[in-house]
């Protein structure tokens, strides 16, 4: 399916304090997505590589921010985050796929940082 094929967007907010991209489609679905999963996530080659199994696992997103979201014609936003990384193109597609499946990408998501041998941090406290 091309992105357009994907229900569009009907709202997107960005939520500084709680460090979320609430976004609402039109088939009335709303998705709280963390910066911390849109980052790791993202798109871009830094984190998907430049072909198959060159993907980089992303540590240490924890406490990453949303700056600032950008539009990108009416198929994409750009998410520019607090550590430099602006580069990934989060179309209409992805961003209903993470918010639809988003219990199973966050169980992925933290069974990679285990089996990569990495301790999540949660922010605020230095613990996991």
């Amino acid at each position: 399916m091309r992105p357009t094929e994907f229900p569009q967007p009907t709202e997107i907010k960005l939520h500084r304090r709680s460090r979320e991209l609430e976004i609402a489609f039109a088939d009335g679905k709303r998705f709280h997505l963390p910066a911390e999963l849109l980052r790791v996530y993202s798109p871009s080659a830094e984190v998907k590589g430049h072909g198959p199994g060159q993907e980089v696992l992303q540590v240490g997103k924890e406490a990453v921010a949303i700056d600032r979201v950008e539009p990108v014609g009416q198929y994409a936003v750009r998410l520019c985050f607090d550590d430099g990384h602006d580069t990934g193109l989060y179309d209409w597609r992805l961003l209903y796929e993470l918010g639809d499946a988003q219990p199973e990408h966050w169980q992925d998501y933290l069974e990679r940082l285990t089996a990569a041998g990495h301790e999540r941090k949660t922010p605020g406290n230095g613990g996991v």
